[in-house]
């Protein structure tokens, strides 16, 4: 066995732990994320990203992934928007997370949070909530076995929001400074994993995006062969035979990591993805032209309908969102009626048509 070999076995003998971190609303999930790491991953301002994104560090020791993606109940994205980053936070958790750790305030537990084990199963598939646990965030120095008991025995809604997920639940400080619950968060994780046989969370729709992730690396590392190809040629005069096998190495997992990392954010599921979410825009950014050109008169509606469709493309789902806000801001005359009707039936029906879409398109 040369140096090369060994050294592969050394980096592959910690098994990285694929966490993806869900929240209902508020800054949850990120105060958890800070948790893991023991240091500031989100700032404590943080309550919603736009982005899906992953960390890498470890818990107690061992190498995790952590992924973020936004919260469930955001309001502040559009459907479009919250489709594309949901795909996305799976491609960057394939070939699935290991584990499901969905963050809730303790003391400012929600009706949607009750629901959310239904809308999590919508997404990720029937069987993930085997791989969830609970995190309750909670403030100061108060004793864990008072709060445990409480979540237990004494608050009836924490004790039926946990049995959603088969009991499996832990307690962390929102101060990520204090790391002392961390072996035991690992270790509920770790026996919650082998209770399921070691394996992580699939599904067809991880499938999926796995399939769409590693046919975009295929390409990228052709675009790239060259490259590799001359930069191996340039090594060969630098480096002894051993040396040069490490630095060959160190090499091709650099330029591996780079194209993973990219087909990750951006692949062929999340393109169609998108493109699908500015066809809509399109349409919807005509029909906002279209009522502000109506203001102007009939020249304004062709010149803001072009206007309008450009903005739409470039905003896709979101168009709604400005619909709404310039409802609650123009009040039109009245000969603008049969537009605002036009409108609202649009929406009505384009709303109803994505939400029945959603279990079968993510």
């Amino acid at each position: 066995m040369n140096l090369c070999q060994m050294d592969k076995r050394k980096k592959g003998s910690a098994k990285e732990l694929r966490v993806m971190v869900v929240g209902s609303s508020g800054p949850s999930q990120f105060q958890l994320t800070n948790a893991i790491f023991g240091k500031e991953a989100f700032s404590k301002d943080v309550t919603s990203i736009f982005a899906s994104m992953k960390n890498r560090g470890e818990l107690a020791g061992r190498p995790v992934a952590v992924v973020n993606g936004p919260n469930i109940y955001d309001k502040d994205l559009s459907y479009a928007k919250k489709k594309i980053e949901l795909r996305r936070s799976m491609c960057l958790c394939i070939p699935g997370p290991h584990a499901f750790l969905i963050a809730f305030d303790m003391e400012n537990i929600s009706l949607n949070d009750m629901r959310t084990p239904r809308l999590l199963k919508k997404r990720f598939g029937a069987n993930c909530l085997k791989h969830c646990m609970v995190l309750f965030a909670y403030e100061g120095n108060l004793d864990r076995a008072a709060l445990e008991n409480r979540v237990k025995k004494t608050d009836w809604y924490l004790r039926e929001l946990i049995e959603k997920y088969g009991g499996r639940f832990h307690v962390f400080k929102k101060n990520w400074r204090d790391q002392s619950q961390n072996k035991e968060l690992l270790r509920k994780i770790e026996l919650m994993v082998a209770s399921l046989g070691g394996g992580h969370f699939s599904s067809r729709t991880f499938q999926k995006a796995e399939d769409s992730v590693k046919k975009e690396e295929r390409k990228l590392r052709k675009r790239r062969a060259e490259e590799i190809e001359t930069t191996w040629n340039e090594m060969e005069p630098q480096y002894m035979a051993e040396e040069l096998c490490v630095q060959k190495d160190a090499y091709v997992a650099h330029v591996g990591a780079e194209i993973q990392a990219k087909a990750e954010l951006d692949n062929g599921w999340l393109r169609t993805s998108l493109a699908r979410g500015l066809g809509t825009g399109l349409v919807v950014g005509a029909v906002i032209g279209t009522l502000f050109g109506s203001i102007e008169g009939p020249g304004g509606m062709v010149l803001y309908g072009f206007i309008g469709g450009a903005v739409g493309a470039s905003a896709g789902g979101t168009a709604q969102v400005a619909i709404k806000h310039m409802e609650n801001r123009v009040t039109p005359p009245a000969r603008l009626n049969f537009n605002s009707i036009f409108i609202n039936r649009f929406f009505a029906a384009s709303w109803t048509r994505q939400h029945k879409e959603t279990v079968t398109s993510l």
